[in-house]
């Protein structure tokens, strides 16, 4: 059984659409973290979804990067929120003034 080509991306358009949700609606840097990479998910299997319709390998390809990015988006992020946790004792965006002069 196939599944329909609209289904792929009606499936990759909700991932898509809820980590926009997650990013947006929450005042917190890690669950900030999580919408990105969910919004990432999302526009790869868009990305596998169009490869398999084309019959390309690109879109395969372009998936592995995104999937490497988001690795390395994850690692440096939390390393980044761990930091200012304990410089401010708190994950909440606004009390970051850590960068003003």
């Amino acid at each position: 059984m196939i599944v329909p080509f609209g289904h792929i991306f009606l499936l990759a358009g909700l991932i898509f659409s809820m980590g926009l949700v997650c990013l947006v609606a929450h005042r917190n840097l890690i669950m900030t973290l999580v919408g990105v990479e969910v919004m990432m998910n999302g526009a790869a299997i868009a990305f596998v979804a169009a490869a398999l319709r084309w019959q390309l390998m690109e879109g395969q390809v372009f998936m592995l990067f995104i999937l490497a990015v988001a690795a390395a988006e994850v690692s440096v992020g939390l390393a980044l929120v761990v930091s200012a946790y304990q410089r401010t004792g708190s994950i909440d965006p606004d009390h970051y003034d850590i960068l003003k002069w």
